[in-house]
């Protein structure tokens, strides 16, 4: 089963979270260390949960990369103009 994972880089380390299984989440000083330490935690969520007898969520999370032009940004951060 593959589930979406998304890291983050923050000014100190990394962290990574499942958006599927809520609570499911883990850090690392490199990123791949997080990926190492996230692959662990989801075992050990889906572990948990069939222990404790709750179902398996299917993936449902997906991600794709949205392209903004430098134009766009400057547009949308452009003052706005008083209606005269």
């Amino acid at each position: 089963m593959k589930y979406t994972a998304v890291l983050e880089r923050t000014s100190r380390n990394w962290s990574a979270y499942v958006p599927d299984l809520p609570g499911c989440v883990a850090t690392g000083k490199t990123r791949i260390d997080v990926e190492k330490n996230l692959r662990g935690a989801v075992a050990m969520h889906l572990r948990g949960m069939r222990r404790d007898g709750d179902p398996i969520p299917a993936p449902g999370t997906w991600t794709t990369e949205i392209e903004v032009d430098d134009a766009s940004v400057a547009a949308a951060s452009a003052p706005a103009q008083a209606a005269s």
